[in-house]
């Protein structure tokens, strides 16, 4: 183990903030399963009872994973002992199964400060290059098809120094379903959107076997939860992905303000649809005591992991390479944890050279 005195203390010159190539990541997803959780933790925190909580709470699919199998480093585990990290996993998997197999389509880190309550959210890239655990480099999306949890705790543990020993999955169904549950929200639809939003209408229906309908005019509707998830996808409008980001706080914001006009009869309807859907580690006592801090919270803009990288083919694979593991490390730890001119560990300096000698970027 590092001392962390001596790692602290030395001097470490930031990456240069550059955008590698587009965003990859969806945001939609990351915005709308923290929402699920919200959901759960408002509709149990409004009912009465805590027998009654815990009785909702079972209905989630509890997994227990080993904690030895999951890479914390004890260096690490003291510097960041002030944050709780959870790692949230949205699975491609349509069907209720939530286990090895399923890629996670997008991985979020929910890093609540325990001292101010802050919850800053990071996106790592799927497709990003890391070293999966007692494997190969790879993408860091497979992790979770190889392993379950575990074994994705375990990769972003040791490559991106971290102390993350909670989880929370859904998967693409979810999110369909949070916003029918809800009874549908009100969203202004343009002219500009109605070009779009019916394709990915479309693939949902598709996807979920729904049977949604288009939209063929601008103005306001009541969007159910396949044309929400439409209307939050589109990204070819002006504005790009910016204005894709935009829509989806826009989302976020009418859901949770669906949710607060619900009386506690429809919002606990909404949790028995909802948990079944989620698999944590996290248990029913926790999550209660998390509830206060998450209704609370501020939940910092959503950012991207790592802010630079370079498309590199190989083996006829599209992977995004770090620039570099170890100054992407630095530059996460510096930004979530604002640990200054931090230095990262042994095993992450080992893995970033490993990524550079396999690619040759740097």
């Amino acid at each position: 183990m590092e001392n962390r005195g001596r790692r602290m203390a030395e001097n470490k010159k930031t990456s240069k903030n550059v955008a590698g190539g587009k965003k990859k990541h969806k945001a939609l997803k990351i915005i709308l399963i923290i929402f699920i959780i919200l959901v759960v933790i408002i509709a149990a925190i409004c009912a009465a009872g805590y027998t009654y909580i815990y009785s909702m709470l079972d209905k989630t699919n509890e997994e227990q994973i080993n904690e030895s199998n999951i890479n914390i480093d004890e260096t690490v585990k003291d510097e960041l002992s002030d944050y709780r990290n959870i790692a949230i996993f949205g699975l491609d998997s349509r069907k209720d199964d939530y286990g090895r197999g399923n890629r996670s389509d997008c991985i979020i880190i929910a890093s609540i400060n325990k001292k101010t309550s802050e919850v800053k959210l990071v996106s790592v890239y799927r497709d990003t290059y890391l070293k999966i655990t007692g494997r190969n480099l790879d993408k860091v999306t497979h992790a979770y098809s190889y392993g379950g949890a575990e074994l994705a705790l375990s990769t972003l543990n040791s490559n991106l120094d971290l102390n993350i020993k909670e989880f929370v999955t859904v998967n693409f169904d979810a999110v369909v379903d949070a916003v029918d549950a809800l009874g549908g929200i009100k969203m202004k639809i343009t002219s500009e959107e109605v070009k779009y939003i019916n394709s990915y209408i479309d693939e949902n229906n598709k996807v979920t076997g729904h049977n949604s309908s288009h939209i063929n005019t601008a103005g306001t509707y009541n969007l159910d939860g396949v044309q929400a998830l439409a209307y939050s996808r589109i990204r070819y409008t002006s504005g790009g992905d910016y204005k894709r980001t935009e829509r989806m706080r826009d989302v976020l914001e009418a859901m949770l303000n669906k949710a607060k006009s619900l009386s506690v009869t429809e919002l606990i309807n909404v949790a028995n649809i909802m948990l079944p859907k989620i698999s944590t580690n996290i248990s029913s006592s926790d999550i209660i005591g998390l509830a206060p801090t998450l209704i609370s919270m501020k939940i910092s803009e959503s950012e991207g992991w790592p802010k630079e990288t370079k498309g590199s083919n190989i083996g006829g694979v599209y992977y995004g390479v770090p620039v570099t593991l170890e100054q992407m490390v630095t530059k996460l730890h510096e930004e979530l944890f604002n640990q200054q001119n931090y230095i990262p560990s042994q095993t992450v300096k080992g893995i970033s050279n490993e990524i550079i000698k396999k690619t040759g970027i740097k």
